[in-house]
Order: C-alpha cells, then structure tokens, then sequence
C-alpha cells in the first residue's frame, strides 16, 4: 500500500506546486482580486505528516508551509481480481505563523481557498488508476504559539478513488 500514497502524495504535491497553476498563484491571484497586499509565498511543500512541534524542534520549518500526505487507505474490494481498489483519503495541511495574532487566520484563509480552488479545477482521472471525484472538507484548529510567535493550522481533506 506504501506505492499507492506515496503516488498520490508525490501527485497532489505536484499539483500544489506548479510554477504557473500552484498554490502560491492561485493564493496571489485570490488576494489581488480582493485588492489585499501581496502574500508570501509557500516557502515549503513537504510530503509528509509530521506534528508542529517536531518539525519545530529540527529547525526545518518555513511558513507557511503545506504538508501533503495520504491519512488513510481503505481497500472495499469493490472490483474482483484487482489488487486494491478502494479510496485513499488525503489531507493538505497548511500551516501559517505571524508574530501576531492580527489577521492570522484571515491570511490562513486565502491559503486554503487556493488549496479548494486547485482541487476543484482538478477533478478527473490522475492516471496510474487514480480518480478524484471533487468534494473535500476543511477544518480550522485555534492558533497557538509556535513558529514565529503564533501559529495556526488547517487541513484539506478530501478522498481519491483508487483502482489497481
């Protein structure tokens, strides 16, 4: 099962970091036509679940940052004689630091409108018997402290059919 999260972190992580159609613009593009200030870009797209105070700690974190990563598979059996063919439920968490907490999760917002938008410009087949069929749910934790001072979290969930 390993090759099939690993396909479709590595697949959403190069959706989400496209140089012309990634997070960064479809993010500038949302705050432009808001009239708002420039954002700053996504400094790191990791394909990996690590929790903040680890990636804290190593002193590898760059916010904001988006964290790609497959949290769960579940194999139906839904077609015989295929090896797996069930869904793959996905997350991309973007995590946002400020040195306060003034519009903190106003900025986190625009982030994850992006993250939506993406996704549902991407409906369809991914290829290597992967099919994403639209709809996610967004979840919003409290800011607390960390990164630079504050930080708060929220994850896109959404699942992708997977027939192998």
């Amino acid at each position: 099962m390993a090759g099939i999260s690993g396909m479709l972190t590595a697949a959403v992580a190069g959706l989400m970091s496209a140089p012309g159609d990634g997070m960064t613009v479809r993010a500038a593009a949302i705050r432009a036509a808001a009239g708002g200030a420039p954002l700053v870009p996504i400094r790191q797209i990791t394909q990996q679940n690590v929790g903040v105070e680890t990636s804290d700690k190593s002193g590898l974190a760059k916010y904001p940052a988006a964290l790609v990563y497959c949290d769960k598979l579940g194999n139906k059996l839904r077609e015989k004689f295929r090896q797996f063919s069930g869904t793959a439920s996905m997350v991309v968490e973007i995590r946002y630091s400020l040195d306060r907490l003034d519009n903190i999760e106003t900025e986190l917002q625009v982030y994850v409108d992006a993250v939506c938008a993406l996704l549902d410009d991407h409906r369809g087949d991914w290829g290597d018997g992967a099919f994403y069929t639209g709809g996610y749910e967004v979840s919003y934790e409290a800011a607390t402290k960390g990164g630079k001072n504050f930080l708060q979290r929220a994850k896109v969930k959404f699942d992708v059919e997977v027939s192998k």
